[in-house]
């Protein structure tokens, strides 16, 4: 059985199933694997056209012994109900050879992080216990792809924290079209002040008798697991195409993601290297610039959803580089202002015949830096999610995906709160 450790280390090792219902360690660390499995042979000859009898090969494991083992092929036909295609585009202006778009966006709310909150809810309504309150602070697009995953499933509270003034009109269409046990919290306050709320409620609530609390963020290692089938996929399916073992660039934020790439590196898939496109956030290429981590307050742009000036899973990264150091030595990480984000999306109609989202326009900014064929940039979010920047600068309409488009039909419900634990716990404390 592989278990998963606290980075913080002062936490016993436990298994994925009790990490997956704390969400935080009992110590404040984030659950990592205690080890990664060799999987590229089993990763290598599973069937190209099976997702999630992929995703329950890889992960299997990590569920070995667990409560949750004969429940994973089950879990994983829940998540991966739709697509990661793996597309290859050809650049028309002849500089850039040999790169692909790995598609996660093509789940309910139009982002990647529909696979691991799918995961997740499938999970947790696996799993036997009483009432769970299930917080989620998000930048733009988690929240959301919680809320659908989890709205109208039995014994499960949510709450979703979003910064006022942080998020795309779309996107707050998306945290706030829900009812019944979905409830959204319009924080005054950044993205930054709405995680720090989510530790804080995590830490105050575990003492309290009653309703199980945990988080839907990547801060819980179920989201990163199913995340990393993502890459695993995508890796694969380049291999295969070409018989060459890619780069992957990922759009970061919170860095769960990135994380997510390097786990799979760390597994045996075939990844050359990860490079973390960050926006005008420079917490994550200044560490790699300097060597050290120094949390700021988040700078508001074009890619909100990685509008994060303190990366939680950076906790994460810095356990497995010194785990591992020669992980270090296979990451980057490149920052893209606004005015490059705006050009990327304006030439990319004719350059790519595609239209980049602004998180996506990072990852083909740092594809445009690099000379090296072979790259898997990660297309994390529909551009239809941002019309009102995308459309006027590509200068074509994008049409949104019909899963998208019912979302956004529903009514708006949205609360204003205040950034205090207090409040908060007061909100969704169960009333008896």
């Amino acid at each position: 059985m592989i278990r998963f450790l606290s980075t913080r280390d002062a936490a016993p090792a436990v298994p994925v199933s009790e990490a997956l219902v704390r969400g935080l360690a009992p110590d404040g660390g984030l659950y990592v694997p205690e080890r990664f499995p060799a999987r590229e042979e089993a990763a290598l000859s599973a069937p190209a056209d099976d997702l999630p009898g992929f995703a329950a090969a890889l992960l299997g494991p990590y569920f070995e012994g667990d409560p949750l083992q004969s429940a994973l092929p089950g879990i994983c036909r829940d998540t991966f109900s739709f697509p990661v295609p793996l597309v290859f585009v050809p650049d028309a202006s002849g500089r850039i050879r040999d790169t692909a778009v790995l598609e996660v966006f093509h789940g309910p709310t139009a982002a990647f992080k529909d696979v691991g909150a799918r995961f997740l809810a499938a999970c947790l309504e696996r799993l036997p216990g009483g009432d769970r309150i299930i917080l989620v602070a998000t930048s733009g697009d988690t929240g959301g792809a919680v809320a659908a995953a989890f709205h109208g499933r039995p014994r499960v509270q949510v709450g979703i924290l979003f910064p006022r003034d942080g998020v795309s009109e779309r996107q707050e269409k998306q945290l706030t079209g829900w009812d019944a046990n979905v409830r959204a919290f319009r924080v005054n306050g950044t993205f930054d002040d709405c995680q720090r709320l989510l530790k804080e409620t995590l830490a105050a609530a575990r003492t309290r008798p009653g309703a199980v609390w945990t988080t839907a963020n990547s801060i819980n290692i179920g989201r990163l697991l199913a995340q990393t089938v993502s890459h695993a996929w995508g890796a694969v399916a380049y291999r295969r195409a070409r018989n060459a073992t890619p780069g992957f660039i990922v759009p970061t934020g919170n860095a769960g993601n990135a994380v997510a790439a390097l786990w799979a590196r760390a597994m045996g898939l075939p990844i050359r290297e990860v490079m973390m496109a960050t926006n005008a956030n420079r917490a994550i290429p200044e560490y790699f610039e300097a060597g050290t981590l120094t949390p700021r307050p988040p700078v508001k742009t074009l890619a909100n959803a990685m509008d994060v000036g303190n990366p939680s899973n950076m906790e994460r990264m810095l356990h497995l580089f010194e785990r591992d150091p020669s992980l270090r030595q296979a990451a980057s990480a490149v920052s893209v202002d606004d005015a490059t984000i705006r050009e990327v999306i304006a030439e990319g109609p004719e350059r790519w015949d595609r239209v980049w989202d602004p998180h996506t326009a990072t990852a083909i900014r740092a594809r445009d830096l690099r000379p090296e064929p072979d790259w898997v940039a990660v297309a994390t979010a529909h551009p239809a999610k941002f019309h009102t920047i995308v459309e006027p600068l590509a200068g074509r309409p994008v049409p949104v995906p019909p899963a998208l488009a019912a979302i956004l039909a529903r009514p708006s419900r949205a609360e204003a709160l205040d950034p205090r634990l207090e409040d908060l716990m007061a909100a969704l404390e169960p009333r008896s």
